[in-house]
Formats: C-alpha cells, structure tokens, sequence
C-alpha cells in the first residue's frame, strides 16, 4: 500500500514535545469542580482558570487508552478502527440540504435524517453511518438525540452516536443504544473541546460520563488556524493535539483502558473574508499530518476526507474533495469523514452522497498502489502477444487483472465517447448521482425495527424533552 508522510519522524516528535510543554505549561481551561479534583489527584496543578498535566500523566494515559475501537451495526456487521483498513463514513449535523437537480438549498427537518440515513445504507463505501443532518423543527436541548433516534431505523450498518455536549445527552443515547445491543459495542461518542484549549463544564462532565458508560470516545476538536489556533499549520496541530490529549487524559482517569478514536478537523482560516476554509489543500496536509500523530501513540485516527466550500456540484467541489480525501488517506488514515458534505459542513446532498460513494472506490485503487512482481511485469505476456496477435485483450492475463480491479470501473464517470454521451442525453455527473440517489431512495428499504423498540425510543425521548429542553 502506498504510503505518504507530510512529516518526518524528527517533526511528529518535536509536536509531542511541543505538546506536552503546552499542556503542562499552559494547561487547559477547565473549572468543572470533579474534574479538576480528579485530575489534581493525578498529578496535575492549578493556575487560575487553568488545568496543567504534567507530562508523565499525558504519557501514562496515552499508554492506558484502548488502541482498537469496534462497533457493530443492528444487522451484525462490525468495523473495527485500528487494523489497518480505511473506511468511511458521512458528514454529521449540516443543517441545509442541497437540491443538485434545482440548484437551490433548504432547512433539513427529520424525514432528511431519515432519508439520508437509508441512502447511506445503500452506499457500499459508506461503512460506519453518523446522523447526518439537524433537523430543524427539533428544539436544540434534544437535536443530538433526536438525529440518532431519527437514524436507528433506517440503517443496519454501525450507527456512529451524534456529538454530544452534556452528560443528560450521554446517558440518554446509551438508553437508547440499549434497545440495539449493548452500547459499548453499538456506540460511540464523539464531543468537541472547544478550540483554544477550554473544556467548558458541561463538556467535562460529559466526557466522565461517556467515561463511565464506557463508551468508545472520540475527542473532535475543530480548531481554525489564524483564528482559534495559529496560523501555522504545524502550530496548529500542535495545539490540536493537545486539545485531544487532555480530554483523552480525562476520559482515561475515569475508565482506563476506555477506547479512543483520534479525531482532528482542523481548518484554515480565509484571510480575505475570516471564514473557516475546509476546502483548500492544506486541510488535506493538516489531516494527513494529524494521522501521522495520532499514529504515534497508537491510537485509530479519523479525519475529514471530503471536504470542500463550494456551494454546489461543480469543479472546485470535485477537486477539493479529490486531495482532501486522497491525501490522508495515503498518510494511513483509519477512517475518513465527509461523504455528503458540502459548503464547509453546513450543507449536504444526496447527490454529493452517491458521488462520494464513487470517489471512495476510486480513493481505494490509489491506496493499493501499482504491483510490480513478476507475474504483473508481464514479460512472457508481451512476448507472446507479439509472437501472434500484437493484441492483448484475448490474454488471460488481461481477464486476471480486469478481475482483480487494475482499473477501478466507475459507474457515474463519463467515459464513452461524445457520439454515445449525446445519444444518451448528454448527462454529466451530477445528473447521474442526483438520478441514482433518487432511484435508491424509491427503492432501497431497510428491515424495521420492532414496534417496541419504536415505542421505547418516542417515551426516551418525550422524557429528554423535559429533563434536557429548557
């Protein structure tokens, strides 16, 4: 498999370094009272508003954390983060919905969590499902549980939890976890410090409590360099990463061993208009450069994959997500997000899903890379062509490699010739995408859940709705 490095050995080990003096010299704004007495009891030291780890607390909870995250789907399936594979998953909380074949956007409401969550199903590169979108006519208390209570029904590959935000939130989507399997094996859970260096009291106590529960944890910081973090990318990631060590030291102290997911969704900032840049290459580079890390300590690392700021299926769409996709993804990326996303997550397409879909595969026959053995050096192959028909397409060796997929056969790519793309209507890409995402939301179903389930989930969260919605 081919493998890039954005950054050498000397340069990943100079981060952790500059790390660990960050976290025990600046430390983390946290004043959630549990919080700071655990981690005072560990070792750490109080300045003010701020936590200071020492060094050999982040080393030793590091070495404690779960390398290996496995989650199983309601149909059986399980993907495992950690082994070497890459998988993919989709974007989770756009609020708007892009119409590829009108060229206009809309709120999402829930039957687009719905939707979307069985087109997922449908996607054979879409492996592990995240709610994709924020419905809107759900008040905010209850939106992350009601994304993942809107998704259960509708896929049975492994149902990612929603980003949570405060410990009522954990405990309510463990419940409903329940009615699948058992959530530590059906969950996770993903929370986002908040860029630079603060863990907020609420987020503290979540983080316990997905703790406690122990559910595999995802610390997703989402920092902007130049303007919640440097403007330096290694800068940045440095501070990132620190961002994921302390909520990664907490979660460890409550439940050692507890498996951690290293996430990163590092972004740059426009310097012309201030707006966060998902779509330019360096957040390919900074992605890349946050697998190499996470790496370092062992540990499964998702990314963001496709990525752009366009507002619709065009070039730039194509081209941003092509290198921020393909670039982690050669750094030995785990798993990548982003199927779907548009506009810098603040948007998604059932187009864009199918499209993505197909990018994924294509993304897959760049990691396998180029064989060069004796068999695919085809020496005796060419000599015996040309001892006879110069023509290579009778060769069983042209059917082997056809069948192993030398060339990654895509199903939406125009690749005839113009006399049969004008025969057949002169459809693009997106038309093909926006037709097949239609055609599998007609006609691709998923088994129900059981009308007790069902029942189960509308009474968990008519009681979230008057404990969490204030």
């Amino acid at each position: 498999m081919i493998r890039l490095s954005i950054l050498d050995d000397n340069e990943i080990e100079a981060i952790h370094q500059a790390t660990l003096r960050i976290l025990a010299e600046t430390g983390v704004v946290l004043t959630e009272p549990k919080s700071r007495t655990l981690l005072t009891d560990a070792g750490a030291k109080v300045h003010e508003t701020r936590v200071l780890l020492p060094p050999e607390l982040v080393e030793r909870c590091i070495a404690l954390a779960g390398k290996r995250t496995t989650i199983r789907g309601r149909g059986g399936a399980v993907k495992t983060l950690g082994e070497g594979n890459l998988y993919f998953h989709n974007l989770g909380g756009a609020p708007q919905i892009y119409d590829a074949a009108s060229g206009t956007r809309r709120l999402a409401v829930v039957q687009d969590v719905k939707d979307s969550t069985r087109l997922l199903d449908a996607l054979e590169n879409c492996h592990t499902i995240t709610p994709f979108f924020t419905p809107t006519e759900v008040p905010g208390g209850v939106m992350s549980l009601a994304m993942y209570r809107h998704s259960l029904a509708y896929t049975l590959k492994p149902l990612q939890g929603p980003g949570v935000q405060f410990a009522g939130e954990v405990r309510y989507a463990v419940k409903m976890a329940e009615l699948i399997g058992p959530p530590a094996e059906v969950l996770t859970l993903s929370l986002s410090p908040v860029s630079p260096l603060s863990i907020p009291n609420h987020e503290a106590e979540a983080i316990m409590e997905i703790a406690r529960q122990g559910i595999a944890f995802a610390p997703l910081p989402c920092p902007t360099a130049g303007t919640t973090a440097p403007f330096s990318i290694s800068g940045a990631i440095t501070q990132q990463n620190a961002e994921v060590l302390a909520a990664l030291v907490l979660a460890e102290l409550v439940h050692p061993g507890l498996p951690i997911i290293y996430c990163g969704r590092l972004a740059m900032m426009e310097p012309r208009s201030g707006l966060s840049v998902w779509g330019g290459v360096e957040m390919g580079m900074a992605s890349a450069g946050t697998v190499q890390i996470g790496h370092r300590y062992g540990l499964p690392v998702n990314v963001y994959g496709f990525s752009t700021n366009a507002h619709g299926l065009d070039a730039q769409d194509g081209f941003e997500r092509a290198l921020n996709a393909a670039i982690p993804a050669l750094a030995g990326a785990d798993e990548l997000s982003g199927i779907g996303e548009m506009e810098a997550g603040v948007m998604g397409s059932y187009a864009q899903m199918v499209a993505d879909n197909e990018f994924a595969g294509s993304i897959y026959r760049i990691r396998k890379g180029i064989a060069a053995d004796a068999d695919a050096l085809a020496v005796d192959v060419i000599a015996s062509a040309m001892s006879s028909t110069r023509n290579f397409l009778g060769q069983k060796h042209t059917m082997k490699y056809l069948r192993s997929g030398e060339v990654y056969l895509t199903k939406l790519a125009e690749r005839g010739s113009w006399e049969a793309w004008e025969n057949a209507g002169r459809l693009g890409f997106v038309e093909r995408a926006q037709a097949e995402a239609e055609k599998l939301l007609r006609e691709h179903q998923v088994p129900p859940l059981e009308a007790a389930q069902e029942r189960e989930l509308d009474a968990l969260m008519k009681a979230a709705n008057i404990e969490l919605v204030k």
